[in-house]
């Protein structure tokens, strides 16, 4: 049986890393700028995290509920305390798609309705809202279990209001900072408004913020620019620093009941391990403040780059946009410099280093790059 090939791989075999650097079957060092999607938040094999999934190796094909309450209910109590939510609770499971399926389901129990609004270029995992790359309002799409999804432009009040004013909008979902969209912030003011229209018409709120959170922004989660507090947010990627867990967290307003959600894998210990060590790291090493202050600098010194046409995002997710198609130009970072970085679309390099990126590893980044865009 072969693998069903869907995923392009360059020629490169990694099979060891360390903080923001990796290297190959060769030996060759490479600088991670990318971090798989945002996934990997405090920096590759960090011992902390090593350790504390070995703690829990031991576990492996005993399941104890009592046990894995304990640290799931630890997990939610420094998750709350970290992110400023202490109020809100916390569904444990195993990926963005997940999560977002689960603060769907939430949204449409609390309200009885089955509409939902998202935003032109984004997305909520495979099985739910997949890209659009129109912000066309009058796209009306399939969603999961019977959901109908309509896409309006970002940072579009306007849109929103005429969308939530039949009231029969059972949430609106919107992106801390659109990731594959191409890096997208949605503006603070709009952010407000949203949040004002949707209290206004008893529509469900949720943030995702699977990409932006976990400190990626500068922020703990990218809406906290905005001063909001959403009904439902939506985390994953950078929460396990390479291990496969999702949450959501949940307003008060929502009550739980025996049998509303449910999971077989979510939340299990190894999964509470890399949570908890992931929060550990991010107080103790301050990445919150890390990310804000060397995003902040590697921001400044790309917007100096005249070669870049638009450099958009916040913190350490950031959008390099360019008059021509980047392929090429992502080839020669990872090939002749050993820098390894994303895309999004055809025109933008997009980057989601770990937070414990220091200003030498981004100077290295801006020398490497300054030199292959000026040919």
């Amino acid at each position: 049986m072969n693998l069903f090939d869907v995923y392009p791989l360059f020629d490169v075999e990694i099979v060891r890393g360390k903080g923001c650097r990796v290297y190959d079957t060769h030996g060759t060092e490479y600088l991670d700028f990318y971090g798989g999607h945002a996934v990997i938040s405090i920096g590759h094999t960090h011992p902390r995290y090593v350790q504390g999934l070995e703690r829990q190796v031991e576990q492996l094909g005993f399941y104890s509920n009592s046990v894995v309450n304990r640290l799931q209910a630890e997990v939610a109590g420094r998750l709350g305390a970290l992110s400023g939510y202490e109020d809100y609770s916390f569904f444990m499971i195993n990926s963005g798609a997940e999560a977002n399926e689960n603060a769907l389901k939430l949204a449409s129990f609390h309200t009885g309705r089955r509409k939902v609004v998202a935003f032109g270029k984004s997305f909520h995992g495979r099985t739910s809202a997949a890209v659009r790359v129109t912000d066309n309002p009058k796209i009306v799409a399939p969603l999961n279990e019977g959901f109908e999804v309509q896409f309006l432009p970002l940072n579009d009040i306007d849109a929103v209001r005429e969308a939530l004013r039949p009231g029969d909008v059972c949430a609106a979902v919107i992106e801390g900072i659109q990731g594959i969209g191409g890096i997208r912030v949605p503006r603070p003011d709009f952010l407000q408004q949203l949040s004002e229209a949707c209290k206004q018409t008893g529509t469900v709120l949720i943030l995702d913020e699977i990409q932006s959170g976990y400190g990626r922004s500068g922020r703990f989660f990218a809406h906290q620019y905005a001063g909001i507090r959403p009904d439902l947010i939506t985390v994953a990627k950078g929460m396990g620093n390479g291990f496969p867990v999702g949450g959501v967290l949940i307003s008060p307003m929502f009550k739980p009941v025996y049998g509303m959600l449910g999971t077989t894998f979510g939340g299990n210990h190894l999964a509470c391990a890399a949570s908890l060590a992931v929060l550990d790291v991010i107080e103790e090493e301050h990445l919150v403040d890390n990310a804000a202050k060397v995003g902040g600098y590697l921001l400044e010194e790309l917007r100096k780059i005249p070669q870049i046409k638009e450099v958009r995002g916040q913190g350490l997710m950031i959008g390099l946009e360019f008059e021509e198609p980047v392929k090429e130009l992502r080839s020669r970072l990872l090939f002749d410099r050993h820098v390894f970085t994303g895309v999004s679309g055809a025109n933008t390099i997009r980057l989601l280093p770990p937070l414990c990126l220091t200003v030498a590893e981004a100077d290295e980044f801006l020398a490497a790059l300054r030199e292959e865009v000026a040919g």
